[in-house]
């Protein structure tokens, strides 16, 4: 199991970091709150990891925050879920935000996740709740996704985004054109990750 890795970030995009340890280079899954938070290229990095080992690929999926990969263990482990979905879900929703909905039994939420119809959140909440029971609330990551980036505009990282999560691109598009409305109208930055979710919620 690769369960931590230190190196230099040598790219960043779709949601996968380039990773060189030592002279080899690891392609790492991330969830879009660590994606936004990644440093520019050429910085040094260091993710919390979970390795996968399936007969047609080996995946590794790395996380910023330790709690991030907690729960993505945790969801990976319940009938249906699997990583990539854990993945998306954990992209659509802040850890904290994710917490609440389970422990309120909050169907309504997660059924907006990507991926994530009505059985499939309520067995999230049967099967997940006595798991979070104890858990312990973490910062939210700063939402200056933009600022961070540096790949062109908060729109475009956005339908990137959005496609990488399974989206067609015309449907990324008009999913961020709207976001981009309803936030502007809330008073809202419309920086990348704001975009992201607004779109998600609109979709769903």
């Amino acid at each position: 199991m690769i369960g931590r890795i230190s190196g230099i970030l040598l790219e960043k995009e779709d949601q996968q970091a380039l990773i060189d340890v030592q002279g080899v280079a690891y392609e790492v899954d991330v969830p879009l709150n660590t994606f936004f938070n990644l440093p520019h290229p050429g910085s040094g990095i260091t993710l919390h990891t979970h390795f996968v080992v399936r007969e047609d690929a080996q995946l590794l999926f790395g996380f910023l925050e330790e709690k991030e990969r907690s729960l993505f263990r945790i969801l990976i482990r319940i009938n249906g879920v699997g990583p990539k979905l854990a993945l998306a879900m954990l992209s659509g929703m802040e850890v904290n935000e994710f917490v609440r909905c389970v422990q309120h039994d909050d169907v309504g939420a997660l059924v907006k996740l990507p991926g994530v119809g009505k059985k499939t959140a309520e067995r999230l909440i049967i099967e997940v709740k006595d798991k979070l029971k104890t858990w312990q609330g973490r910062e939210e990551l700063p939402a200056s996704a933009g600022a961070k980036t540096g790949h062109g505009s908060s729109i475009e990282e956005a339908e990137t985004a959005l496609i990488s999560l399974g989206y067609k691109p015309q449907e990324a598009s008009r999913a961020v054109i709207a976001a981009v409305k309803v936030l502007e109208e809330s008073g809202q930055e419309a920086g990348s990750e704001n975009l992201i979710r607004t779109a998600l919620k609109n979709m769903s």
